[in-house]
């Protein structure tokens, strides 16, 4: 049997060996091990400040967590099994460190509103370093499209050649989805800027505290209103999760780009050295393992997502034990999070190079201007929709006769429609079917070079 814990007093025995290893959670909560020796010292501070202990047991408190913070940054304090989690093992160190005092660390709190706000300062500070990495992800985002804002590439929709964009325009559009993230992000640091310290086990204490003390300590926003909603909230970490995981569908999505436009089938870009992988058997190899794996870690937030709501849809006021199984997913998905958006922001830096001239000569090979030649007509007085179905039928034509649009000779087009001229071949060029879509937000160069500057002045903020 184990040594009998903090509180088993009101036990004749101690847990069995294997329930004390399935019910601890010092393997993992560990990560929260300063942000409670911050929360801790802040309820230290409170409780000399309020007249609980006295000014000289609360110095004592402050040091000696400061001594344990010190410990565990040099290796020296390695908690195991039988401190159960991060909070027994950091009190029954600083009772060791300072004798009888340290037992009175705990006055006027519980552990549920203990690991409450260790959880919220660690995300607090998460939040922070994932906003920042968004922006360097979004500052490289934008280099890579001023490089490349006259560079054409086919647009798809349904995987069909669509029409012709430029570059920068489609590294654009994940600028802005990484935009959204981050507002995303800012949201979200509001709600999880609330201080459920104070609140107890579930009805609050007796003891005169100054909630508002210890959260001005902390830097918390606010408090919590409500002790039963303080210690059992978890909608922050599920907004969390859900933004993260909505930062992971992007990074999904681009990687699945990346993929395509790194296959022999496309061409668009050549993946370097640095961020490729070779086959164990074929040596022509160059794999596309950072995207691909990005595309796979995406799923693991999911999936901590789904079980966060289900976790919670259950559970009764106030804290359950359940809510343990709170940690290790949102551990997880910070660090996935964190781990795809380097390696993204590095791939795009520094990994791949986009293949210019094949992308010249991708948005030549089909017939993504048809539009333009429908708007051509329409432009000069033909319905749009009896412009379509003439332009629709010239395509059929020009594919069995094995031909593009731009191969048509004029008495062909005129053929067609009188109102076709010679200036249908300059309307139809790729470069002008882009710089012709002018319109607020479009691929039109001049639009793109606008967003750009916009852009820039976004990511300052």
């Amino acid at each position: 049997m184990t040594e009998q814990q903090t509180w088993s007093q009101r036990f004749e025995s101690a847990l069995h060996p294997a329930i004390a290893r399935f019910n601890a959670s010092i393997g993992f909560d560990i990560e929260l091990i300063e942000y409670d020796l911050t929360g801790s010292q802040a309820h230290a501070k409170m409780l000399a400040h309020t007249g609980i202990i006295s000014p000289e047991e609360g110095n004592l408190l402050v040091t000696g967590l400061e001594q344990i913070r010190q410990e565990y940054r040099q290796g020296t304090f390695n908690p195991g099994i039988d401190a159960e989690d991060v909070h027994f093992a950091v009190e029954r160190r600083l009772t060791e460190i300072v004798g009888d005092v340290g037992k009175k660390l705990h006055t006027a709190r519980s552990r549920n509103d203990q690991v409450g706000t260790d959880t919220r300062l660690y995300l607090r500070d998460q939040i922070q370093k994932i906003k920042n990495q968004l922006r360097e992800f979004q500052a490289v985002l934008l280099d890579l499209a001023e490089k490349n804002i006259e560079t054409l590439i086919p647009g798809y929709t349904h995987l069909q050649r669509a029409q012709p964009l430029s570059l920068a325009h489609h590294l654009l559009a994940y600028f802005h989805m990484a935009q959204r993230d981050w507002e995303r992000l800012v949201d979200v640091y509001r709600r999880v800027n609330i201080s459920p310290l104070g609140c107890g086990a579930l009805a609050g204490t007796t003891f005169p505290i100054d909630r508002h003390y210890t959260a001005e300590l902390l830097d918390f926003e606010n408090i919590y209103a409500n002790s039963l909603d303080g210690v059992s909230d978890r909608d922050f970490a599920i907004e969390f999760l859900c933004a993260a995981s909505l930062i992971m569908v992007h990074l999904s999505r681009l990687s699945e780009e990346v993929i395509l436009w790194s296959s022999e089938e496309f061409r668009f870009v050549t993946l370097k050295d640095s961020c490729a992988t070779g086959s164990s058997i074929m040596p022509q190899k160059k794999n596309p393992d950072v995207p691909e794996l990005v595309r796979g870690k995406t799923g693991r937030v999911f999936g901590h997502l789904q079980a966060m709501l289900v976790m919670m849809k259950g559970l009764p006021l106030a804290y359950n034990k359940d809510l343990q199984e709170d940690k290790e997913g949102l551990f997880d998905s910070v660090n996935t999070v964190k781990a795809c958006l380097e390696a993204i922001t590095i791939l795009l830096k520094e990994g791949l190079e986009f293949r210019t001239q094949r992308l010249a000569q991708a948005v030549t090979e089909d017939f993504s201007n048809a539009t333009d030649v429908a708007d051509y007509l329409a432009a000069r007085g033909v319905p749009f929709r009896e412009a379509y179905n003439l332009v629709g039928k010239v395509v059929k034509t020009s594919i069995v006769a094995g031909k593009l649009l731009k191969d048509l000779k004029l008495e062909e087009w005129q053929q067609i429609h009188p109102a076709f001229a010679a200036d249908i071949y300059e309307v139809i060029s790729p470069r002008q079917v882009v710089a012709a879509r002018n319109s607020y937000g479009g691929t039109g160069f001049a639009q793109v070079r606008n967003a750009l500057l916009a852009a820039r002045v976004q990511i300052k903020k």
